[in-house]
């Protein structure tokens, strides 16, 4: 089962959202105070959020409260532009955005079929899957309204499709998951962070998620780490690409103290940080790239988010349009469209103001 678990930071961070700036948070939480120069650079930060988010709105379905990638409503895209909005720290129905979160909510609620699963593309079910599950994993864990237990309802039938997806076969592909639900013989990282996000956020509402069932997926992941390169690879002796290598360092540090800081996380952040790894629209599959770089960067804290950061924030910024979107010309990109894109970004620049649980810094468990 799933019962509720409200942090306490929520009340006291979305109280204080309705009179500072999420960035202003950042900086009220920090020892030394900000120069004019980093003030000015949140508030720009904070317009390029606030510009996106109404950039998103405007691509919802407002009938049936979707959002699509190029061609199609998506779950994958809709779980990610919902989370946009609860990482900002609107919540369903409560406040400006409020109606636009929860009837992206409700969307995937209606998506989900008999079995468990939220998917709407055979050959991308449990990409969708993950991601719709990880959504309303934190949505449960940032809301008190009447939706919620229809969320947790749904929550408790996603986690099954999760643990039941997952490779049990003797092989170095045991402990992860690959593109289809119910098919457990096959792994890639890329589609195991999504299904270790989602149980981990699962876990942190009290779903019923077996140790072992986490314990071999971070087996599964160190099994795709490159001891030349320090980063990580898409399969065992498959390559090494940047997402993967956040992607797991992200799995490695939510995943348990023991995990924290090892030796495989640290030597990924590093790889991270090479000149030529740091965010730059020109790399394959930059926006999720971005995504999980973000994240693993901040989790990792100390010198890989300072270096990590400010060219972050100085690629996104260049890239925003006129009407706030996010686009690019990489190959999740060209797939994923402009909501999916716009969602990614805005993702990677509010991990700062730690709303979504997720986000929190350190968590042990």
């Amino acid at each position: 089962m799933c019962r509720t678990i409200m942090p306490p930071w929520r009340t006291l961070y979305l109280a204080l959202f309705l009179i500072l700036s999420p960035c202003r948070l950042v900086a009220l939480s920090s020892e030394v105070p900000l120069s004019s120069e980093a003030t000015e650079n949140t508030a720009r930060i904070d317009r390029a959020i606030e510009r996106g988010l109404e950039a998103l709105q405007a691509l919802q379905d407002k009938n049936e409260g979707c959002w699509r990638d190029r061609s199609n409503a998506n779950p994958a895209v809709t779980g990610l532009a919902v989370m946009a909005f609860l990482s900002a720290g609107h919540v369903p129905g409560e406040g400006r955005y409020g109606a636009v979160v929860e009837k992206g909510i409700r969307w995937l609620l209606r998506k989900q079929q008999a079995n468990g699963l939220i998917a709407s593309n055979g050959n991308q079910e449990m990409y969708q899957h993950g991601i719709a599950t990880l959504a309303l994993a934190e949505a449960a864990g940032m809301t008190d309204a009447e939706i919620g237990p229809d969320i947790r309802q749904a929550l408790i039938k996603a986690v099954h499709v999760i643990l039941k997806s997952q490779c049990q076969m003797n092989s170095p592909c045991r402990g992860g998951w690959r593109y289809r639900a119910f098919v457990a013989n096959d792994a890639d990282i890329s589609v195991t962070g999504w299904q270790v996000m989602a149980l981990r956020a699962a876990r942190n509402l009290g779903c019923d998620v077996p140790a072992e069932a986490i314990d071999h997926a971070i087996e599964y992941i160190k099994r795709c780490h490159d001891n030349g390169s320090g980063g990580f690879r898409y399969q065992p002796g498959n390559r090494v690409t940047l997402a993967c290598t956040g992607t797991s360092i992200l799995a490695l540090e939510i995943c348990g103290k023991e995990h924290h800081h090892c030796r495989e996380a640290l030597r990924g952040g590093a790889y991270l940080l090479r000149k030529e790894n740091l965010p730059n629209p020109t790399q394959q599959s930059f926006f999720y790239s971005i995504y999980y770089g973000s994240q693993a960067a901040f989790q990792l804290g100390g010198n890989y988010w300072t270096v990590f950061r400010p060219q972050l924030h100085e690629v996104l910024l260049r890239m925003q349009n006129t009407a706030g979107l996010w686009d690019g010309r990489s190959s999740d990109a060209w797939q994923g469209g402009r909501a999916y894109c716009t969602a990614m970004a805005i993702l990677a620049l509010t991990v700062e103001y730690r709303f979504l649980p997720i986000y929190q810094r350190g968590a042990d468990g």
